[in-house]
């Protein structure tokens, strides 16, 4: 097996099951259940995990209306408006939120502990792969809403739609866990000074 530096053994985003070992030194001493009892949890963690909230339910959303227009029970106008709402949404905030980690947060956070600074080019690789994934959502969403308005043109758009979802869902899913895992941790210990 190929080992990536510091013995962190691969971490493909497809591949992983969750944060390797070597990057949850800091998790062991901050675990998620005391997260927001520690008094550096207001603030920035707080905005910053609301932030994935956020991206959590958008796509909850998303893939309840695809299910319920794929089952006839709502109407096409609406299910394009919110396709196009709730889409454009996910994709301009997650955008936005990636660069910003990946410009601002992730190079200050790297350099506070060394044991764990391998875990941000981790995070980087996730983005880039998370971005191959959202080119393929965004043609999906895009085949909702130029779809004929005959019914069974929107079905096959929105069953394409819905296999493009699961797999993103999943994907954004363990990226945002191992991220929390990771940044949190950091954040609580070292805090937040010189971040904003």
């Amino acid at each position: 097996m190929r080992q990536e530096p510091n013995n962190i053994p691969p971490t493909d985003l497809v591949d992983r099951t969750g944060l390797p070992d070597a990057l949850q030194v800091l998790l062991h001493d901050y675990p998620r259940a005391g997260w927001d009892a520690d008094p550096g949890f207001d603030g920035l963690v707080r905005f910053w995990l609301d932030r994935h909230v956020m991206f959590r339910r958008l796509m909850d959303e998303l893939q309840s209306a695809t299910e319920a227009a794929l089952d006839g029970e709502t109407d096409p106008q609406r299910y394009r408006a919110l396709v196009s709402r709730y889409g454009g949404m996910f994709v301009n905030g997650l955008h936005e939120h990636h660069k910003i980690e990946d410009v601002h947060y992730f190079p200050k956070l790297a350099a506070k502990d060394a044991r764990i600074a391998a875990g941000f080019a981790m995070l980087d690789a996730d983005h880039h792969a998370l971005d191959e994934n959202l080119s393929g959502f965004v043609k999906a969403a895009n085949g909702i809403l130029q779809a004929p308005a005959e019914a069974t043109a929107l079905k096959d758009a929105s069953g394409a739609f819905h296999g493009q979802l699961a797999g993103f869902a999943q994907l954004l899913d363990r990226h945002l866990l191992d991220e929390e895992d990771l940044i949190v941790p950091v954040i609580l210990r070292y805090g937040t000074a010189d971040l904003g």
